[in-house]
C-alpha cells in the first residue's frame, strides 16, 4: 500500500464496514509504484527477493498508478441475509472435523 505523503504512518486504504457486528466487507488501496522503496521494504522485513522478482519487474519496466479492492462475498451475503455467523454463507466452510470441502 502507498503511504500518505503527510504521515508515513498512514497508508491511503478504504474499509467498508456493515453494521451490527458483521466487520469488514470490502477493503482498498493505492498500490506502492516506486521499485526502489519496494525493494527497501522487502529487504528490510527479510522477505525472499527472489520470490517476488516478478512483482518487482512490474514496477522496475514501468507501472501506472492504480488501486485496487477485495470484496468479502460471504460477508456481504452473511450481513444481507442478517445470519448469525459468516460461516453459514460460506458454501464449503472449514470446520474442526472437516478441512477440505
Amino acid at each position: 500500500m502507498k503511504k500518505t505523503a503527510e504521515d508515513k504512518n498512514y497508508v491511503l486504504n478504504d474499509d467498508l464496514l456493515a453494521p451490527e457486528g458483521y466487520g469488514e466487507i470490502c477493503g482498498g488501496s493505492e498500490r506502492e509504484g516506486d521499485f526502489n522503496l519496494l525493494k527497501e521494504e522487502m529487504i528490510k522485513r527479510k522477505m525472499p527477493i527472489d520470490d517476488f522478482k516478478w512483482y518487482l519487474d512490474l514496477r522496475k519496466y514501468g507501472s501506472v498508478v492504480h488501486s485496487g479492492f477485495g470484496l468479502g462475498l460471504e460477508r456481504v451475503i452473511a450481513w444481507v441475509c442478517g445470519l448469525k455467523h459468516v460461516r453459514t454463507a460460506i458454501a464449503f466452510p472449514r470446520l474442526l472435523n472437516r478441512n477440505y470441502p
